[in-house]
């Protein structure tokens, strides 16, 4: 576990705060008056550096100071040179790397590049079905020599996000996700219900019929679950709604996936967006294009954040991860991410470049060589 010293250099931005939790997890450099409601917190988040809000009755506004206009995003022409001005490679896995359980051309010469040029790479997705240990194993059936370490997945964030803020061991975590997220629980110490076994479970609904649920829980995760049902809905829902200081925690919102590559499917914003409706909150999301993994990767690795680069398929998590995190960004059009959507009216994220995909660091460079 980080020191308080160290964790103090860290920061963690939610994607969107809300009354009812903002007072459960907060830092001593953020300043609220919670009209009407109590404030509930058992563990504090040395991690948390928030941006200032404004409070009006219950609804806060964000004053973030990366909103200023960007420049268009400019065609890769010469890879050396964005190579040579950073130390790490931060690379999405769906879309970049692979497409559902499909290597995309080039990616194994392009690596080994890489590294020969003493790069550092890490590999970063908001997939949360499979643990770090897992993805390893994925990454070696595709001949990708890429150790646990460098592997960082939002099941293993939600982990860590628990273990920074002290989260209680005598507490328990409702999983409304897979077995990623029940594996980095589990070596994080963490007591857990739910996920894949409840797939199965139905409501009987007859006249006068309650619900139970366990009191003990404080905090409910969210990921994406292909076992996805409405006996999950509701217990998560009675979780956050009836626990005293319940957290409500989110691995991504990521709208589509690549579960094959044929075509795109329903990713765990799906899932997520169910239990905001339910409960009328916003979750804390701990998967990109929140800071948290950044912060986390920045001082494991003591990386400074102007030397990575951070290569994405997806405009708003991937690019607006890299952009929050004050890196260097590169859009690859292998992924979700078309040329047409990056040059569209209605886009305000602009990567600094963008390509086709990561072997035209390769083939980009016989051209100008």
């Amino acid at each position: 576990m980080l020191s308080a010293t160290s964790s103090k250099a860290l920061s963690t931005s939610a994607t969107l705060f809300n009354p009812i939790y903002t007072h459960r997890v907060f830092t001593q450099n953020l300043d609220f008056k919670l009209s009407g409601f109590k404030r509930i917190c058992y563990y504090s988040n040395p991690f948390t550096q928030l941006v200032s809000f404004k409070c009006k009755g219950n609804k806060f506004s964000r004053m973030a100071s990366n909103f200023s206009m960007r420049a268009s995003a400019q065609p890769l022409k010469n890879p050396d040179e964005l190579i040579d001005s950073v130390e790490t490679f931060i690379f999405d896995c769906d879309g970049v790397i692979w497409k559902g359980d499909k290597l995309i051309d080039g990616v194994p010469e392009t690596l080994d590049m890489l590294r020969s040029k003493g790069k550092r790479l890490v590999f970063v997705t908001n997939n949360s079905t499979k643990s770090r240990k897992q993805y390893g194993k994925k990454f070696e059936s595709l001949g990708l020599n890429v150790s646990e370490e460098e592997i960082f997945a939002s099941s293993f964030a939600a982990a860590a996000y628990l273990k920074s803020i002290n989260f209680p061991k005598d507490k328990k975590i409702y999983v409304i996700g897979e077995d990623g997220i029940l594996k980095e629980l589990e070596l994080a110490g963490f007591q857990y219900l739910g996920g894949p076994v409840d797939g199965d479970k139905k409501i009987e609904l007859k006249p006068g019929f309650m619900m139970e649920h366990d009191k003990n829980v404080g905090a409910v995760v969210v990921g994406f679950d292909r076992y996805f049902n409405y006996y999950k809905v509701q217990y998560g829902t009675l979780c956050i709604r009836e626990n005293p200081g319940c957290l409500f925690i989110a691995t991504n919102r990521d709208a589509v996936t690549h579960l094959t590559d044929a075509q795109e499917w329903a990713g765990g914003g799906s899932m997520v967006g169910a239990l905001c409706g339910s409960t009328r909150l916003e979750p804390l999301v701990v998967g990109k294009p929140s800071t948290f993994m950044m912060d986390y990767l920045a001082h494991k690795f003591g990386i400074l954040k102007s030397q990575i680069c951070m290569v994405g398929d997806r405009l708003d998590t991937d690019i607006l991860f890299g952009q929050n995190g004050g890196c260097k960004t590169l859009l690859v059009l292998s992924g979700v991410t078309t040329l047409s959507a990056l040059h569209s009216p209605s886009n305000s994220i602009q990567p600094d470049f963008y390509t086709n995909k990561i072997s035209d660091f390769l083939s980009l460079k016989a051209v100008t060589a």
